[in-house]
C-alpha cells in the first residue's frame, strides 16, 4: 500500500515541478525576446501540459489500481481517454497561441488597417477550423480505444455509403454556411470591423464564426446573419478598401435662401468640429420644385461613425443658422398671391 502512495505523490510532485519549469523557461524566453509574443502566450498551455505530463506517468506506472485494488484495464482507460483528450486540449492551445503570436508581430509592423483587419478575420477562421479538426480527431482516437468500435469498422464502413448521403442532405445548411465563413474569411468580402448594410439595417461586424456573423446595430442591438448570405445576395461594404466615407445633408428651402452666406457658414463650422477629416466638403442646389429648392452638402469623415455624427452637426447647425439670421430662407406654405 505505501509504495504505490509514494509512487502517485511521486507523479503529482514531477507534475507541479514540469509546469514550474516549464513556466520559468517561457518567461525567460519572453524576457529575453520581447519581440516575439510567442513566448509568453505559450505559457497558457501550461494547464494541458502538466496533466499530459500526469495522465502519462499514471499509465506509465499505474499507481492507481495497486492503491485501490482495482482488477482488470477500466482504470488504465479512463486515464488513455483523458491523456488523449489532454493532447488535444494542448494542441489547440499551442495553435491558437501560435497564430495570436503570429497575428501581434503582424499588427505591429503593418501600417494598413484594412491589411490588418483581413488577417485577423482570417486567422480567427483558420483558429476555428483548425480547433474543429482537432477535436474531431481527438474524439474519433478516444473511440477507436474501445474494442467494440474496431470490431463494428467493416460494418460500419460497408453503410458509410447511404449514411454519407443521408448526413449530407440532412447538413446541406450547415455545410453551406462553413464553406461560406471559409470563403468570407479568405475571399476579403467581410472583415472584423467593416461597417456594412444588410437589409437596411447599418452596423458594424463584430464576430465572424464558420456558420453566421454578429453585426452590431448603431443602438447596440446585434443582429445575427447567416455567412451564406454574404456569398449569395448583394450587400454594402462601407470600408473594404477605405474606411473614410462621403456624407451629405440634404436641406428643402425657399428661393430667396442666399446659398453663398449658406455656403460660407457651413465652410466656417467644418474646422470646428473635429469629426471633419479635412479632406473635402461642397454645398450646391442639387434641385428646385415650385416652392422650394434643395441644398446638398457634403463632406467628408475618416470613419463611418463619425459620418453619422458630422451628418448630424451639420444639419443642426445649418438649420439654426439659418433660423438666426435668414428666418425666411426656411420653408413656406403659400395660401395666397404675395405672400
Amino acid at each position: 500500500m505505501l509504495r504505490p502512495l509514494v509512487a502517485l505523490l511521486a507523479i503529482v510532485l514531477v507534475t507541479l515541478a514540469v509546469g514550474w519549469v516549464a513556466d520559468q523557461v517561457l518567461q525567460r524566453l519572453a524576457a529575453s525576446h520581447p519581440e516575439a509574443p510567442i513566448w509568453a502566450l505559450l505559457r497558457r498551455c501550461r494547464v494541458p501540459l502538466q496533466l499530459v505530463v500526469c495522465t502519462s506517468l499514471l499509465i506509465a506506472v499505474r499507481p492507481i489500481e495497486r492503491l485501490f485494488g482495482l482488477e482488470g484495464d477500466d482504470a488504465h482507460h479512463v486515464v488513455l481517454l483523458v491523456l488523449i483528450a489532454c493532447l488535444g486540449w494542448l494542441a489547440v492551445r499551442i495553435v491558437a497561441a501560435t497564430l495570436e503570436a503570429f497575428f501581434t508581430r503582424y499588427q505591429a509592423l503593418a501600417d494598413d488597417p484594412a491589411r490588418v483587419q483581413r488577417v485577423q478575420t482570417q486567422l480567427g477562421m483558420t483558429r476555428r477550423v483548425v480547433s474543429a479538426l482537432i477535436a474531431v480527431v481527438t474524439v474519433a482516437v478516444m473511440l477507436l480505444t474501445f474494442q467494440t468500435m474496431r470490431t463494428v469498422g467493416a460494418s460500419l464502413l460497408a453503410s458509410a455509403g447511404i449514411i454519407g448521403i443521408v448526413a449530407g442532405i440532412a447538413a446541406q445548411s450547415a455545410l453551406g454556411n462553413f464553406f461560406a465563413g471559409l470563403q468570407i474569411a479568405f475571399g476579403d468580402t467581410v472583415r472584423l470591423g467593416d461597417t456594412v448594410l444588410v437589409e437596411g439595417q447599418q452596423g458594424t461586424v463584430e464576430e465572424i464564426t464558420l456558420s453566421y456573423l454578429v453585426i452590431r446595430l448603431w443602438d447596440y442591438r446585434r443582429l445575427i446573419v447567416p455567412t451564406s448570405y454574404f456569398v449569395s445576395k448583394p450587400f454594402e461594404n462601407w470600408t473594404r478598401k477605405d474606411p473614410g466615407l462621403l456624407g451629405s445633408v440634404l436641406l428643402h428651402l425657399d428661393h430667396t435662401t442666399p446659398v453663398d452666406q449658406l455656403r460660407t457658414a457651413l465652410g466656417d463650422f467644418l474646422p470646428t468640429t473635429s469629426h471633419w477629416d479635412a479632406l473635402e466638403w461642397s454645398l450646391q442646389v442639387t434641385d428646385t420644385t415650385p416652392s422650394t429648392i434643395v441644398v446638398r452638402a457634403t463632406m467628408t469623415a475618416r470613419t463611418p461613425d463619425d459620418v453619422a455624427t458630422l451628418r448630424f452637426e451639420v444639419r443642426e447647425h445649418l438649420l439654426a443658422y439659418l433660423r438666426d439670421h435668414h428666418p425666411t430662407a426656411l420653408p413656406r406654405i403659400r395660401t395666397g398671391e404675395g405672400e
